[in-house]
């Protein structure tokens, strides 16, 4: 074998771990760019939300606890009375029970203060109490009151047994709306074809199925050894105690293509591919997350792994794949790689949820891949939530040895990157088909993109059609298809095969004919309820001047102008790998839970981004017999 020839075939898997910093004093949002803290939960982010909040207050029984003088009637929870006395402008939300007076005569005394603050949340009858949010300076003023009996803070707890996550990830793309309903149940089954998963934890519940070794490569250990394929899968399909992902009733498959070091062959992925075509029926697969990419860039008319992940699209399979980490400081970077580059497949970007659900100051985090394909197609299609990720890897797996600061707990750690985004969506597309399971991949790919809520900060085409909401899909009757330009050149297998092909020298004709062809795809009526502009989104979805110089005759297309695009300086980058923000993951506010479950903010979508502009300098392609380590 040749030197470097090994090395062609290499796939990079997009993962991350550790970096620039953000800070935040308390709640406060972030500035972009820049890693996120928090004073409140500490570093570690070990906050605790759930999907139920109850009105329990989770004092320590000290009597009057932290009063510091005699004037303080009232029990208090440890710290409350310090910290409304060190900030007696700051809102508290807390519950009160009277000592001999009623719940009524509570909410007057809140009523009777002159500020716009205060305010009474619930009123109780099993207890004299209620439920208020109130400045320090008041906290103070009724912990003085002889008729108050305590004051303690409104605390979050969990629901024993039930599922939940601390992170905000769910709610930005809406899968906890499922977590406690009996629809997440019916979700069909995902293959996750990375680097294996430990599947004896806790967070799987026994519901890994199938594990198979398909990797080619020296130095792969049983189960997980990399942990990429384990905190892939729990996110999207997790159910651990605090960490739940987006179908955590999903049944999971694992295809283990990646060596310890996160490496693998084009020919062991296709070799996946093949093995989920044989093997869906038996164990229900409906949607295979492939979050890695070819390090050769490509054409999905000739590429291997496009035509292995196409024919899984037409025999029913949904396959999600990652759109890559190469992009450097939110520039427009190009997709060049399979199978994030075939336009039939879910493309996901990574959004940075910027310290808040409303997705209204949201962006494509920095790193995240985007742009036109080499043959002139829009990706991503969509984004979700993967900066600042936790979730699951074995404490033995490289990923965590080599990140140690980045793990948050045991057995748990943050990383960033499209290949935490990926496992968002294919969760979400489990969900999709739990309540429509007749839908097709395109009825899918079309209702994730129909019902995406736009990102208000991304570049355009940075997170494709927006941000994935999971309810506002599966709340749809019918959904627009979003191949529809395409399905014209799904031809029968001219080798007699029982699944159809992509003919693609009919669409490279057509294509060179007709610059428009692509609007069939955005002609619908039924796309006229996005909330982004499909009108803007059909004149950007392809670009003829990508690849029209492009000779398409013989080998010369290699050389087009397309290959001297700005991918080819980072294109084995994993430049999510420095990202983490010191607080350990996007933690949830309790004061934003709580609006949330109580209706108290309204997460609106913001306007579409303008149109696109622009593109990063050319650059030679590089020489892939000397590619970097990963």
């Amino acid at each position: 074998m040749r030197e470097g020839e090994e090395t062609r075939d290499l796939m990079r898997q997009d993962r991350g771990s550790s970096g620039d910093l953000r800070w935040s004093a308390l709640w406060g949002k972030p500035s972009k760019g820049e890693a996120r803290s928090s004073a409140l939960w500490g570093k570690g982010g070990r906050g605790f939300i759930a999907t139920l909040v109850v009105a329990v207050g989770l004092a320590a029984p000290v009597a009057y606890a932290d009063s510091g003088s005699s004037s303080f009637k009232a029990y208090a929870t440890p710290g409350l009375i310090a910290q409304a006395q060190a900030t007696p402008r700051a809102t508290f939300d807390v519950i009160l029970v009277g000592a001999d007076r009623p719940t009524g005569w509570l909410a007057k005394q809140v009523a009777n203060f002159d500020s716009s603050k205060a305010k009474v949340r619930r009123q109780y009858s099993s207890i004299d109490g209620i439920a208020a949010r109130l400045t320090g300076s008041q906290v103070l003023t009724l912990a003085r009151n002889g008729h108050v009996d305590s004051i303690t803070y409104d605390s979050p707890v969990t629901l024993a047994g039930a599922l939940s996550n601390k992170q905000r990830w769910p709610f930005v793309s809406g899968v906890q709306k499922f977590w406690s309903s009996g629809t997440s149940a019916a979700t069909p089954t995902i293959a996750v074809v990375d680097s294996g998963i430990d599947a004896g934890r806790a967070d799987f519940g026994g519901r890994v199925v199938a594990q198979v070794n398909m990797t080619s490569l020296p130095g792969n250990s049983a189960g997980d050894g990399r942990g990429h394929g384990t905190f892939v899968a729990g996110i999207a399909a997790g159910s651990g105690d605090g960490y739940a992902g987006a179908a955590p009733a999903s049944k999971i498959v694992s295809l283990d293509v990646m060596d310890d070091n996160g490496m693998a062959m084009t020919r062991d992925v296709i070799g996946a591919a093949d093995w989920i075509l044989a093997n869906k029926d038996k164990y229900a697969i409906r949607i295979a997350n492939f979050s890695l990419h070819s390090s050769q860039p490509n054409s999905f008319m000739y590429d291997p792994l496009d035509k292995a992940v196409e024919r899984l699209w037409f025999s029913g399979v949904v396959v999600v794949t990652a759109a890559g980490n190469y992009g450097i400081d939110g520039q427009p970077s190009g997709v060049p790689f399979a199978p994030g580059n075939d336009p039939f497949v879910i493309t996901v970007g990574a959004d940075d949820i910027d310290g808040s659900v409303s997705t209204n100051d949201d962006y494509a985090a920095p790193w995240s891949a985007y742009g036109y394909t080499l043959d002139g197609f829009a990706k991503p299609d969509i984004a979700a939530p993967g900066r600042y990720m936790v979730g699951p890897a074995p404490a033995a797996s490289t990923l965590s040895l080599e990140r140690p600061g980045s793990v948050v707990a045991p057995g748990y750690i943050q990383l960033s990157g499209t290949s935490f985004a990926a496992p968002v969506v294919a969760g979400a597309a489990a969900q999709i088909l739990a309540t429509h399971p007749t839908w097709t991949p395109d009825q899918v790919k079309g209702a994730l993109m129909v019902s995406a809520r736009p990102a208000g900060d991304a570049a355009p085409l940075s997170v494709g059609v927006g941000i994935v909401d999971v309810a506002r899909a599966v709340a749809l009757g019918s959904t627009p298809s979003a191949n529809a330009a395409l399905r014209p050149f799904v031809k029968a297998d001219p080798a007699g095969g029982a699944l159809p092909v992509f003919d693609a020298a009919s669409w490279a004709n057509t294509a060179k004919a007709n610059a428009s062809w692509a609007n069939a795809s955005w002609s619908d009526a039924s796309w006229a309820s996005a909330s982004w502009s499909n009108a803007s989104w059909a004149n950007a979805s392809w670009a003829s001047a990508s690849w029209a110089s492009a000779s398409w005759s013989d080998a010369s297309w290699s050389d087009a102008s397309w290959a001297a695009a700005s991918w080819a300086s980072v294109s084995y980058a994993d430049n999510a790998g420095g990202d983490v923000t010191d607080s350990g993951g996007e933690w949830i506010d309790p004061a934003e839970l709580e609006a949330l479950l109580f209706g108290d903010t309204a997460v609106t979508p913001a306007q579409t981004p303008a149109d696109p502009t622009g593109s990063e300098p050319a650059a030679p392609p590089p020489d892939p017999s000397v590619l970097p380590a990963p």
